[in-house]
């Protein structure tokens, strides 16, 4: 028998990860086709994360790669600051035609952390130009990740990913997301108050109005645990915005292009904001690749003479490539050709209720949320992580919380696939749960109370 070598990874650092403990069980994927990935040695997995929310086609889609392949082949690259090319042009063209009509502008970039902080430059920038110098303020959620750069971090509020970099720049304002059960600005309620809402009112209000340029928010809070607000969230969000005269920001880098099971989130939440920041999934992961969609009220502010000096005073160095911007293109229309957003609608509440069937035989599994292709497993105890190492031995891979689990497979996934990625953690589940009692893990059910599906 031969004996597997494990390459060494010493020398790179892995996103979030300890280095050594990586070294010791490395997960180093080679190919991948449709919904599995195949690693250095040979192992086959199901990809129920879409690599990182971002696998939306599935691998090994040769259209696309033709499509990158054609287009590197006529220019691969062209200068951001002098020049854009005719892929750009098409896809915004293409990006603007299927959404609603008051975005009339796009901005490009390679990735979703600078698309954020496009956004809240943009914001800032825009007020300066609308005559209000001093709405500089980004209001944002606890438990929300925005991006590692410097402006969206600063806007995000995962503690264990920020405060290693802390002190941030002034301006970023917190207040409680809607995160049931335990919402901390209801949990002693019978159900959902929207006060969590009215504290960003509130915020507003205490910070003076003059001073807040931007909300920015993600349709469903996806590093929180996958909470999708009550339905009269947004639209009261999108009013106490327009109220207090404060531009509000999706960050739908995660939850665009198909992954609720509609084209973006914001169809999903009923209300539209006046930017709108989106990646991964535009792309497929076949190229990197982000971009903002920005209204006419916002973008108007930004046309006028050179020596005006209205022009947005950022970009970056891939933004508007024409590889990623070809793909782009071929991607989301894939998308639209193959009904793949109509499949991540309808698979989607099948994998749901496949997970709420498992949680009937097994006690540790408490709520099922989430939209389409985009769902949390909430668990009784903190087992996510264990849970996800017993799915990876077994041959699924997810992203763990501590008390919580997300399956966000590829659009393209059948009913016969969710069966397979269900078994999978179902027997995870049932490995971990008795081994967790075991060890003396104290189980509550308190943070979940009545939110056991029955």
């Amino acid at each position: 028998m031969i004996e597997q070598v494990v390459p060494d990874t010493a020398r790179v650092m892995v996103d979030f990860t300890q280095m050594k403990s990586f070294g010791q069980d490395p997960l180093i994927l080679e190919s991948g086709e449709g919904i599995r990935v195949t690693d250095v040695f040979g192992k086959t997995y199901i990809d129920g994360l879409s690599g990182v929310f971002t696998v939306n086609l599935g691998h090994g889609v040769q259209e696309i790669i033709d499509v990158a392949a054609e287009q590197a082949r006529k220019i691969a690259f062209t200068a951001p600051t002098m020049a854009t090319n005719p892929a750009a042009l098409r896809f915004a063209d293409f990006l603007i035609g299927i959404t609603p009509e008051q975005y009339s502008t796009v901005k490009f970039f390679s990735g979703g952390s600078e698309a954020n902080e496009a956004a809240i430059k943009l914001a800032r920038q825009y007020w300066m130009q609308a005559g209000h110098p001093r709405k500089y303020k980004v209001i944002s959620r606890y438990r929300s990740y925005h991006g590692g750069t410097g402006h969206a971090m600063a806007a995000s509020a995962q503690t264990a990913w920020k405060w290693k970099f802390e002190p941030y720049a002034p301006g970023f304002i917190h207040v409680t997301p809607p995160a049931r059960p335990a919402c901390a600005a209801c949990r002693s309620a019978a159900g959902c108050t929207l006060a969590c809402v009215d504290l960003i009112e509130q915020a507003i209000v205490e910070e003076h109005e003059e001073t807040v340029a931007a909300v920015i928010a993600e349709p469903v809070m996806l590093s929180a645990g996958v909470h999708v607000p009550h339905p009269d969230y947004f639209p009261r969000l999108r009013e106490i915005c327009d109220r207090h005269n404060v531009l509000l920001i999706y960050d739908e880098i995660i939850t665009g292009f198909g992954r609720t099971g509609r084209l973006f989130g914001a169809e999903r939440v009923g209300a539209w904001p006046d930017i709108l920041s989106c990646g991964k999934g535009i792309s497929g992961g076949y190229a990197p690749l982000s971009a903002i969609l920005i209204a006419d009220r916002v973008s108007e502010a930004f046309w006028g003479e050179p020596e005006a000096g209205v022009q947005f005073w950022a970009g970056h160095t891939f933004g508007g490539n024409p590889v990623a911007c070809a793909v782009g293109e071929a991607a989301v229309r894939r998308l639209l050709d193959h009904d793949l957003i109509g499949n991540a609608d309808r698979v989607g509440d099948y994998m749901a209720e496949r997970i709420a069937d498992a949680a009937t035989r097994q006690p540790a599994i408490a709520e099922v949320r989430g939209l389409g292709m985009l769902r949390g497993v909430a668990f009784t105890g903190p087992i996510g992580h264990q849970v996800y190492d017993a799915a990876r031995r077994r041959g699924l891979l997810t992203r763990p919380g501590a008390d919580w689990l997300a399956l966000a497979p590829p659009l393209c996934t059948t009913r016969d696939e969710v069966d397979e990625i269900v078994a999978i953690l179902e027997a995870a589940v049932g490995e971990v749960e008795p081994a967790s009692r075991h060890a003396g893990q104290t189980v509550s059910n308190e943070s979940y109370a009545g939110s056991r599906k029955s």
